[in-house]
């Protein structure tokens, strides 16, 4: 058995009575996985300081970035509520293989445009997820250009997932042509081995505070 750490160093971003913000690192678990070599995980350790604290959401193990947990059962309710009604914004960085050829897709006076295609899981490959316009739920991401890479060989993109399905952004990219670099499950060949990691990257997070409503924004940079 892996013995559990209680580090927090670098993730704590801000604590309050009703809801802790963090900064998850790469290649740690956001919640306990199956057996008990994967156990340790962000929400074990925050648990170990704050016995109250609660899931909300998660990122994937690759993915770093920003995170909410709740204090209490209530806070855990209208944390869920928000993000379940979208009153919730995640905005994503990631550095996917190709130019990305904005030309291709209609956008808006800012930039952003839209990928719209229904996901659901890949049953006999899980965890994956694909593409499927017959067993597929509605999936949306926005994304726009934010750096274009020498030799068009990476493009960097603000990414803002309008609905929540698993993997979704790292899917509907693949979709697109240009899988993240780094991705074990969505990329292949140069675009997998191109980073030691997935460069997907939680970098900001606006939610109503739980308990009183107030509009709140925290903001991480990609570290890649």
């Amino acid at each position: 058995m892996h013995p559990m750490s209680d580090d927090l160093d670098g993730c704590v971003v801000a604590v309050d009575p009703h809801l802790i913000v963090l900064n998850k690192p790469s290649n740690l678990l956001s919640v306990p996985g199956r057996g008990p070599e994967n156990a340790d995980c962000l929400s074990a350790r925050v648990q170990a300081r704050w016995p109250d604290a609660l899931v909300v959401h998660r990122l994937d193990m690759g993915t770093s970035g920003l995170m909410v947990m709740a204090r209490g059962i209530q806070a855990q309710r209208a944390l869920s509520q928000s993000f379940a009604r979208r009153h919730t914004r995640k905005r994503y960085e990631a550095v996917v293989a190709g130019s990305v050829n904005e030309g291709l897709h209609a956008t808006d006076p800012e930039g952003w445009h839209t990928i719209d295609l229904p996901l659901t899981v890949d049953w006999p490959n899980r965890p994956r997820s694909i593409v499927s316009a017959s067993l597929g739920k509605p999936s949306l991401t926005r994304w726009r250009v934010l750096a274009q890479g020498t030799m068009d060989t990476r493009t960097r993109l603000l990414l803002e997932p309008v609905t929540g399905r698993s993997h979704q952004l790292r899917v509907h990219l693949q979709a697109l042509g240009h899988p993240i670099l780094g991705d074990s499950l969505y990329a292949t060949g140069e675009a997998l081995v191109a980073a030691p990691r997935l460069l997907l990257h939680a970098t900001q997070l606006t939610l109503p505070h739980p308990a009183t409503g107030e509009t709140l924004q925290w903001s991480s940079p990609a570290p890649f």
